[in-house]
């Protein structure tokens, strides 16, 4: 007896729609239904998934298709949408590529928030937010996630500070010497924040400012010297091997 395939296969095309999803007819236009029509090829009958970052991942097949648009049966829920780990990446913006993929890892990686911040030496003071929220997206969609790394406005790093909440922990590579990230995230669980500088590192000012916070923990990523993109990536990944849901 030949065994029954999987349902709906892994290869079906997954896609995120900004609305809530429910049982019934969903109709979607633009880059969406350009996507599932004419470049996926999608005719009447084919599986879709969707996830929505509110409800979780859902079933749904192709109804009909037109030139623009397409019309799809929202069938069943496939799965709840996950728990994501209380942290945020608060990161210096980079040169475009080198920002998209911070972007990407941070999704990849579970990230709950992404914030920009400018601080003195930042190359970029206004990164392109329409292109990051499409680098997130894709990630989401690639890797099979049901939530979404919510990205803020860009914010100065005096205002980040000044409005910092009392119970996160903000972990800031210190590039001139900190407590073993490792060994400091595990010392403090909870609510927690990443703060990585620009490519020439923060300034003694700026230093001196966010040592000064109550909530700030200085962290060492080693002996080597890291490209900012690369620090954040691996201090994400230490997180989450210490206090995350690795």
């Amino acid at each position: 007896m030949p065994a029954t395939p999987a349902w709906p296969p892994q290869s079906t095309p997954r896609l995120f729609v900004d609305r809530e999803l429910a049982p019934g007819p969903l109709s979607l236009d633009g880059a969406p239904a350009h996507y599932l029509v004419q470049v996926m090829r999608l005719k009447a009958g084919d599986p879709v998934k969707l996830f929505d970052d509110r409800t979780g991942e859902w079933l749904a097949t192709v109804a009909t298709t037109g030139k623009r648009d397409l019309h799809l049966d929202v069938t069943e829920r496939l799965r709840e949408r996950e728990p994501v780990p209380d942290l945020w990446l608060c990161a210096a913006p980079l040169k475009k590529g080198r920002v998209d993929w911070l972007a990407e890892k941070a999704c990849e990686l579970g990230v709950a928030r992404l914030v920009p911040v400018v601080t003195r030496r930042t190359v970029v003071d206004k990164p392109n937010a329409d292109r990051l929220r499409a680098h997130l997206i894709e990630a989401a969609e690639q890797c099979g996630r049901t939530a979404l790394t919510a990205l803020t406005e860009p914010v100065k790093l005096a205002a980040l500070l000044r409005d910092w909440p009392a119970e996160r922990t903000l972990f800031f590579a210190d590039e001139t010497g900190g407590t073993s990230a490792l060994a400091a995230m595990r010392a403090h669980p909870g609510p927690a924040a990443i703060l990585i500088g620009p490519e020439g590192g923060f300034d003694a000012d700026e230093r001196d400012t966010i040592r000064a916070l109550p909530q700030a923990v200085g962290i060492s990523l080693g002996p080597r010297i890291l490209r900012a993109d690369t620090a954040a990536a691996a201090a994400v990944s230490l997180w989450m091997a210490a206090t995350g849901d690795w």
